[in-house]
């Protein structure tokens, strides 16, 4: 694979957002949060996106200028109806106000409704525990429908995916995990090769269990919510409460949301360990926790040290900022078409 800078690569990627359309700020909001993806390790939602995002922006259901409607302000909360903008640039804004007021209220939230795709919401959380506070971020998608509630088996939920970044004294912990088995993206990619899932991570429509992931893109199958065919209903109330605190809180969700229509709805929440124990009391325990799980000893079968999530991602990270970022030939291909509709030169590294 080729290795191109990660700076080289994002500002590969920010000028192909702005020729197609996107203000400046939202294209260098974006291609960072795009970027960080990919060193991170989350190349299904890093530059890869870059083609459906330029689609997006040349049929209006993603809008590339303007500013978000405040919808209420109370200072520890907010609301934003975000106009179909990105939801990087969203996000990154929506972060900083809240990290700018955590100070004065100790935990500040938001709410954004109607606000386009948001990218890998890991990619957000170290902006945030590098300055020793906590994040707390969900989104859901009320226009769609692809994971059926458990015990049924017609999609009325999407993945909702929901991401925590605790601050240690080392590495951060970054959990990012959809509450269903496997992403959107994830089923849309093996489905177009024609590969199947690992198991049966997915219902039929009629509701039998399935590895098909064509079944879910082509048929009205469903994906399976975590836990799957037993224990399925864990993932079902995690689900559950990302779909109903970002659209309740952000007042836009499924009851008023056209099927087909792409309008995510978030939750954001930024927590100052300071207003309570104090940064240091927090670090304390959450260093004492991650070392206590990887110095854990290896169960059966795994041949390797114990993780704590978010070291994958900074082992990844360290490797892409001193190497350059790891570029596929098939990714290599798809940037090169997409550079091409919108007259951008390749960086070096892939011409």
């Amino acid at each position: 694979m080729p290795r191109i800078p990660h700076d080289t690569l994002r500002a590969f990627a920010e000028t192909m957002l702005t020729r197609a359309g996107m203000e400046a700020d939202k294209a260098a909001a974006t291609a960072e949060i795009l970027v960080e993806g990919d060193m991170i390790g989350h190349d299904t939602h890093g530059v890869s996106l870059i083609s459906w995002y330029l689609d997006a922006l040349a049929d209006g259901s993603m809008n590339g200028v303007g500013g978000y409607e405040v919808v209420s302000d109370r200072g520890a909360t907010f609301v934003w109806d975000g106009r179909f903008l990105p939801g990087a640039w969203l996000f990154t804004q929506a972060l900083d106000q809240a990290m700018d007021r955590v100070a004065t209220h100790g935990v500040v939230t938001a709410a954004i409704r109607n606000c386009h795709h948001t990218c890998a919401l890991s990619a957000y959380l170290r902006r945030v525990t590098e300055r020793g506070l906590i994040a707390q971020i969900s989104c859901s998608n009320p226009g769609a429908a692809r994971v059926a509630p458990f015990g049924g088996r017609k999609p009325v939920l999407t993945p909702n995916p929901l991401a925590v970044g605790l601050p240690t004294r080392s590495d951060p912990m970054l959990i990012d995990v959809s509450t269903s088995i496997a992403t959107t993206t994830m089923t849309q990619q093996l489905a177009k090769k024609g590969e199947r899932f690992p198991e049966a991570w997915a219902l039929t429509a009629e509701g039998a269990p399935t590895d098909d992931p064509s079944e879910v893109t082509e048929r009205s199958g469903s994906l399976m919510p975590l836990g799957g065919a037993l224990k399925g209903h864990k993932g079902f109330g995690l689900a559950l409460m990302v779909d109903v605190l970002g659209q309740g809180l952000s007042g836009r969700g499924r009851a008023n949301t056209d099927n087909g229509t792409f309008a995510q709805s978030a939750f954001l929440q930024v927590m100052d360990p300071e207003a309570f124990s104090g940064l240091d009391a927090f670090t304390e325990q959450s260093e004492w926790t991650a070392e206590a799980c990887r110095t854990n000893p290896p169960a059966a079968g795994n041949t390797g040290p114990v993780r704590v999530p978010g070291d994958s991602a900074a082992r990844k990270r360290r490797d892409a900022l001193d190497k350059g970022v790891a570029i596929s030939d098939e990714l290599a291909a798809k940037l090169a078409r997409a550079a091409e509709r919108v007259n951008v030169a390749l960086p070096a590294e892939l011409a």
